[in-house]
Order: structure tokens, then sequence, then C-alpha cells
């Protein structure tokens, strides 16, 4: 090779790693604050807030769409005088009483931290998710015992898919063509066919299931059982469980690190006696190797692209814990809004 193919060579490489560095400076982590009516936004790499966005009353979850463009957050409408109907309640049968209206998604568009869109879903929307192909949301509505399906080109509604008894969490398999939804006072997992759009099978997985997940190869998928401090893991080709892993008191989310060899549970516990764990679950043993102390409430999480941080949300703390994959332990501590329940990053 010359040293004139030599030095295009190294002109870019050093491009390469020049752009890889300015995308992972500007990650973004969005929080859904339910008691604060507001998404906070930190910066992944120096976890430091950068906005504070205004969104509709009690808005408790939030997906970054998979281009990193918009954030998607489920509410109850425009926000006014609210009631005190944050963090589950434990997650206890009867938690998030269903709206006396529909609720709604809102969509922030990420480069300008601004409300973009408003769309109309089912009675008390819980949990949302978009498509790999980020041409659909899927949002669960705990009041109707549906999945409101929205096309995110025209920001409208194409589907209403009933489901089970209080859909709560919801994630799509890897592949894109089934949705896993939690129900969490049925006691069962839902499986949406994304082809057809319909409900094609429940699997009876426990009680309380509050969050679903996959592993990023599909091995595996997973619910958090809520009322059983266990999570439940599933084989996607049978749609059958095959074990149930013990953890800590009132589980709620999971999500599966980037090699998919290790399982985050956050395990809330209730307002009287708050949980403040995550446990961290061998995929190959299904035991748990590691239990990290994060703040009281521990609700949402999230793992980066790399694997190298988890994003806890402290529900009864007001906080979001930063893990250290890795090394298993709490590396910041920072303060965001009230009641902070879903987390996502933008990719």
């Amino acid at each position: 090779m010359t040293s004139k193919n030599n030095w295009l060579l190294t002109a870019v490489q050093m491009g390469l790693l020049a752009w890889s560095g300015a995308t992972w400076a500007a990650d973004q982590v969005y929080v859904a604050n339910e008691g604060a009516d507001t998404v906070s936004v930190l910066d992944a790499a120096s976890f430091k807030t950068l906005a504070s966005v205004r969104v509709g009353k009690m808005p408790h979850n939030v997906q970054v769409s998979p281009d990193g463009q918009f954030a998607w957050v489920t509410n109850n409408g425009e926000p006014g005088p609210m009631s005190d109907a944050s963090a589950h309640k434990g997650m206890a049968p009867g938690a998030h009483g269903a709206m006396a209206q529909p609720g709604a998604v809102w969509v922030i568009d990420t480069g300008t931290q601004a409300v973009v869109a408003r769309v109309p879903v089912g009675m008390h929307p819980a949990h949302v998710v978009v498509s790999p192909d980020g041409r659909l949301a899927y949002v669960t509505n705990g009041g109707d015992n549906t999945v409101s399906v929205v096309d995110t080109s025209t920001r409208s509604p194409v589907a209403s898919i009933p489901v089970g008894q209080f859909p709560h969490g919801l994630r799509i398999s890897p592949d894109g063509k089934e949705v896993y939804v939690a129900n969490l006072k049925g006691g069962t997992v839902s499986v949406i066919d994304t082809a057809s759009q319909k409900e094609v099978a429940q699997v009876p997985v426990g009680q309380g299931p509050a969050q679903t997940g996959f592993t990023p190869d599909g091995r595996l998928a997973f619910v958090s059982l809520s009322q059983e401090n266990a999570v439940a893991v599933i084989d996607p080709a049978t749609r059958q469980v095959i074990r149930k892993v013990a953890v800590g008191a009132v589980p709620i989310q999971l999500y599966a690190t980037p090699d998919s060899r290790t399982l985050l549970v956050a395990n809330q516990g209730a307002r009287q006696k708050p949980g403040n764990t995550v446990s961290l679950i061998d995929l190959e043993s299904f035991k748990v190797t590691n239990t990290v102390v994060t703040g009281a409430g521990a609700h949402g999480v999230v793992v980066d692209r790399e694997g190298r941080y988890a994003y806890v949300t402290n529900t009864y703390a007001n906080t979001v814990s930063v893990i250290d994959v890795k090394d298993r332990r709490v590396v910041k501590t920072v303060p965001v809004g009230k009641a902070p329940n879903g987390i996502s990053i933008a990719p």
C-alpha cells in the first residue's frame, strides 16, 4: 500500500472515530416524571440535565424512536389539577385507577425538545414502544384493555387491539414480528402479531405481570411479576414459561444488556416500604449474581447501546441512578422531577 493510501486510510479512521465520539456525546436520556407533568432530558455523557419538557397529566412512560428523532410520552391529556395516582401504589391490583377521559401520547422532537404532536389513544395509557422500522407506535391502555396502534408518520391511531386485563408494560421482539404485553390484572402476557395487528396468544405467567422484555438475540423473553417478587422467563418459540427467578420486592421494569448475557431488574417495593435495588440475573445460570443499591422506589431501567451504563428511575427519591454495568455499582445520582417512572435513551 502506498504512503498516500496509508494517509487516506488513517484520515478515514480518524474521521470515523470523531463521528463516533460526536454521536456518543449527543446521546440523551429521557425520563417521564409522573408527579411533575414533565419529561427530564439528561446528557448521557455528562449526566447533566439538559431540559425539562412540559407534557400532559401524569406522564408515565417515554420511548425514543429507533432513529432518535422523537420521544413518545404516554399521559392523560392536557395538564391540570392532579390526583395522587402516581408511582404505581406498589403495583397492587387497583393501581393506576382509570381516568375519566381518554389519554394521549405526546411526541417530543429530540432536536428542539418541543412537543410537536398530541395523539389521542385509549383510557389510561401506560407504556409506549416504537417498531424497529419506526413506522408504528404501540400504546397499552390500562383503562379499556386495549393496545392502540399509531401511525408515526401521520401521528394518528390506525388500530385498537383487545388484549388481557389491564395491559401495562410492552416490548417488541427484536425481529419486529411480535409485541409482548404484560396484563397486570390478567396474569398473562398477550402476544400481538404485527403483520395482522391481532392478539394471537395469551401466555399464563403469574401474579402481577408489569413489564416484558427480550434479549437482543431474540432467544429469551421475560416478564416481571410484581406480586411474586420474581421474573418469569419465556421461550418465544414455544410461548411457554420455562423458569422463574426470584428477585427483590415488587419488580417493575427490566432490560437485557446488548450482549444478551445479563438482565437488569428494578425492584420498586411499596410506598410504605420502598425497594432500592436492581437485581442482575446471569442469563446462562439464571441466577441473581449481583444486587446494586440505587434509590428509593427503583422503577424504570434502560441500558445504553454500548452496554456501559444502565439508568434507573427512583420513583420515591425523585432521582435517576447511573449504574456502571461492568463494575456493578452506582457512579452517579441525578435529581429529576417528581415520581420518575419510564426512561429511554436516544440511540
